[in-house]
């Protein structure tokens, strides 16, 4: 399915650096860093979705409202890179892939399945700017989870259920978009979401 942009509205993708907030309006009485410290957006500026202010990586932002609606509702994947404390088992992949439970907003609820792997090696990523753990206090891995929800810290609660708490949380894609090699902070402008909203 082809979207048209409309020439009036403005597409990006941006990789969230650790310690943003996804947002452009403050929170009151909270000074944290806003994505409007990236770049000179133009207004009403929005993300598709969110990143918590722990988390790094691709996030999506429009001008356009229709646009940002259509992306969130067609259950896209979302891709993450997760460093977790402790060698990952291949029992806690297995579990993962097919839904764990996890409390959201103080109910019980069961994470649809999902796809997901251990990797191999550390992925190519930019540097958090400090070390993560410090070896001394035991190892850690890598893992790739793909889901097509977005529980708030959904992530994050799905590792912890399996015993590997989340130490580093990276999005890498999110439907044909990647992060590819940006930089924290970089901002690219792109003419429209078709890759995401392609079936």
């Amino acid at each position: 399915m082809q979207t048209e942009a409309l020439p009036n509205h403005h597409h990006y993708k941006i990789f969230k650096p650790h310690g943003f907030l996804s947002q452009f309006v403050p929170e009151k009485m909270k000074k944290k860093k806003l994505l409007s410290e990236l770049s000179d957006f133009p207004d009403k500026t929005m993300a598709i979705g969110r990143l918590d202010h722990d988390s790094e990586g691709l996030l999506l932002l429009t001008t356009d409202g229709m646009m940002s609606h259509k992306v969130r509702d067609k259950g896209i994947e979302k891709e993450y890179y997760v460093q977790v404390d402790g060698e990952i088992t291949q029992e806690a992949v297995s579990l993962l892939q097919n839904g764990v439970e996890i409390t959201v907003s103080g109910n019980k609820y069961q994470t649809l399945p999902c796809k997901a792997f251990a990797l191999e090696s550390e992925p190519s990523l930019p540097s958090r700017g400090r070390n993560i753990r410090d070896p001394r206090h035991g190892p850690t891995s890598w893992i790739s989870i793909t889901i097509c929800e977005g529980k708030k810290r959904q992530i994050r609660k799905m590792t912890a259920s399996v015993g590997f708490p989340t130490l580093r949380l990276v999005r890498v894609r999110i439907g044909d978009i990647h992060i590819d090699n940006m930089n924290p902070g970089d901002v690219i402008e792109l003419p429209n979401f078709d890759d995401v909203l392609n079936d």
